[in-house]
């Protein structure tokens, strides 16, 4: 007769014995991503504009994670400054994303390398052969953003260390497709290097379920960009916290012949002018008062210093309040510390619990 085997309930508080051995899980599931990264936790911080400048990049470095400094448009000295000013507040490893249209990629790059930045995220489109080289020539790791499986198979012969896969669940500029899907068509056809994953994380179990699928690590962007170290404006964090899932929208396209770049980020009074706006430039368009070149112009202008108003100034209503789905998430403006304590601490309680329902079914 077999033995029946005792366990505790799902719902009863793990033990430390549980805990322990379901974080030493955790910690193997992670190894690989924490080993590139060369962190505590194979958590990588989502590089936003306006947010992801020396305190919040040294924050999330100095708690275990990997901090990435968003460059933006900066010009190569200002980009050295803030490398020398982040470094002056962490010992950690941290990164830096680069836009590859940058006009002055290149030379980026070499601020970074002078500075012994050990990673470079290229973001903003497929990254020019020159750029991997001389980022790679120097000694730095790179890592790319692969919107489908057939992408992520070029850049890995182009020669990129790791890969982020993004779903549209993100905020800011997004992709089409869901992170779920992504995962599904790259993460069982891609091992030769380190896959993360990113788009709607906001908790520590919807991560491990996509390393139990593969993923070396995750990227978070919408959680840390309302934890109490950003510089974001109380009004802009306050926002976060108020803000449903479904309050994050993708910007709307009116007319085909007038692109509109898909960036996602919380419903206001701004994205609703910016339709008003949209119907006006393509009437006057229609009427012969302005070029088509003139028109496109018009529309893409809209939105020029949004983000900034919105992060820095506090404009919530007209400016641009990028955020991911996970924004409904956000329950409270915390310390960076312990918004990761809190995905670690839910990565393991899921472990303890899948462990106690395989127990129960043996």
């Amino acid at each position: 007769m077999k033995p029946e085997i005792m366990t505790q309930p799902l719902t009863t508080a793990p033990t430390d014995a549980e805990k322990l051995a379901a974080r030493k899980q955790w910690d193997h599931l992670c190894k690989r991503g924490t080993d590139f990264l060369g962190t505590q936790y194979a958590i990588l911080a989502g590089a936003m504009s306006w947010v992801s400048e020396r305190h919040l990049v040294s924050a999330i470095s100095n708690a275990g994670g990997f901090g990435v400094i968003a460059c933006g448009a900066m010009q190569p000295e200002r980009l050295a400054e803030e490398i020398a000013a982040t470094r002056a507040m962490t010992d950690k490893p941290f990164g830096v994303n680069l836009i590859t249209m940058h006009p002055q990629l290149l030379e980026l790059v070499d601020v970074c390398l002078q500075a012994g930045v050990g990673h470079i995220v290229l973001a903003g489109g497929i990254p020019p052969g020159a750029a991997i080289k001389a980022a790679k020539d120097g000694g730095a790791k790179v890592i790319a953003f692969a919107p489908a499986l057939v992408l992520a198979k070029r850049l890995i012969k182009m020669g990129v260390d790791a890969l982020v896969i993004e779903g549209a669940e993100a905020g800011g500029h997004v992709g089409p497709v869901s992170l779920t899907v992504l995962a599904q068509e790259i993460l069982p056809h891609i091992d030769q290097v380190p896959v993360f994953v990113a788009g709607g994380l906001g908790r520590g179990d919807a991560l491990l379920a996509y390393l139990e699928q593969g993923a070396a690590g995750g990227q978070l962007g919408t959680r840390f960009a309302a934890a109490a170290e950003s510089i974001a404006h109380e009004k802009f964090k306050h926002t976060f916290v108020r803000a449903n899932a479904r309050d994050a929208v993708t910007s709307v396209q009116l007319d085909e012949r007038f692109p509109v770049i898909p960036v996602r980020g919380l419903a206001n009074e701004g994205s609703r002018k910016f339709l008003v706006h949209q119907a006006d430039v393509i009437n006057r368009f229609q009427s012969g008062v302005v070029s088509k070149e003139e028109a496109q112009l018009e529309i893409e202008h809209f939105w020029a210093g949004a983000l900034r108003r919105a992060v820095i100034e506090g404009d919530v209503e007209s400016g641009s309040v990028m955020a991911g789905q996970s924004v409904g998430l956000v329950k409270a403006v915390q310390p960076v510390a312990e918004i990761i304590a809190d995905l670690v601490d839910q990565a393991v309680e899921a472990l303890v619990r899948q462990k106690r329902r395989m127990d129960a079914d043996g």
